[in-house]
């Protein structure tokens, strides 16, 4: 008999590891006020509003608009409704109109829950390549193959608007070590406090050790093998500007056009004017628990 009851208490001890162990993960309508309720919250379009305009935020004034064949479609972890984006349309709102989504706290967190469909591909923030010689100011991307960030969650910050120097692009970007799987629910983001971008899978911040980066070589007369960065978090000092940029979802602006176009489902994106903690983005980074979904105990 003890040994039956021993046995039982092993099991018992498992589980509850395996339980504490498995990050708590709400529902979508749980998950959306716990995003809603959070400081320094710009903007949560989590499109049970088809007309555009957020869920919550101090933007909750501003509507993003569509072009081409952007539409809403059903199906997504939140509301039921989300973007789809098929690599040709993209949503958008005017810089005039973006209200609070021109941050000036010099600090930013953007978040978004996709269905990618791979291939790289801006999801969402105020970043214009070409206008002016550029007006970037922060951006979510996913897979920047150029500077190391291939298939990786990546989030851009430029303080002058314009490419890095002496760089023919924008060098300034985190890139994730985990890789985004397509075709399947995840949630991306990325954080900048004044100093450091970092960017997340899933609410996981993981960091990546120092590397030689492509396409860096031969431009500096100090690094003349190419530059050797630490890619998560990425380094940058040098502050976010205001460059006067659209506020666009599913592509940005660039010499030929709009491009780097988003290929998948959007189904839900937040702004923040400040960089989330880690303990924040496990919270709330996440993917929401579906009715049925084995990962709850």
């Amino acid at each position: 008999m003890r040994y039956l009851i021993a046995a039982l208490f092993f099991v018992a001890i498992i589980t509850l590891a395996g339980c504490a162990a498995t990050q708590h993960i709400e529902s979508g309508d749980k998950l959306a006020k716990r995003i809603s309720s959070q400081k320094g919250l710009m903007a949560f379009w989590d499109f049970a509003d088809t007309s555009g305009r957020p869920a919550a935020g101090a933007a909750k004034e501003v509507r993003l608009d569509p072009y081409g064949s952007a539409r809403f479609v059903k199906g997504s972890p939140f509301s039921g409704w989300a973007m789809e984006l098929d690599g040709k349309s993209y949503w958008f709102i005017r810089h005039e109109n973006s209200g609070a989504l021109d941050i000036k706290t010099n600090a930013v967190t953007v978040i978004a829950w996709v269905k990618w469909q791979g291939g790289m591909g801006f999801v969402a923030g105020k970043w214009n390549e070409y206008s002016d010689g550029g007006k970037r100011q922060y951006g979510l991307f996913l897979s920047l193959p150029y500077y190391n960030g291939e298939n990786q969650v990546c989030g851009h910050i430029s303080k002058h608007g314009g490419p890095t120097a002496p760089f023919p692009f924008s060098i300034d970007y985190s890139a994730s070590p985990q890789e985004v799987p397509p075709d399947e629910w995840v949630c991306v983001a990325f954080t900048y406090d004044g100093k450091y971008i970092r960017s997340y899978l899933n609410g996981v911040f993981e960091a990546r050790d120092p590397e030689l980066i492509k396409h860096t070589a031969g431009f500096l007369e100090d690094h003349p093998q190419g530059l050797t960065q630490v890619k998560n978090p990425y380094y940058y000092p040098e502050g976010m500007g205001n460059n006067g940029s659209d506020f666009t979802v599913g592509a940005v602006l660039v010499k030929a056009g709009m491009g780097n176009f988003f290929k998948g489902k959007i189904g839900a994106v937040a702004v923040f004017d400040r960089a989330l903690s880690d303990q924040e983005m496990k919270r709330i980074a996440v993917m929401p628990l579906q009715p049925g979904d084995e990962r709850t105990h």
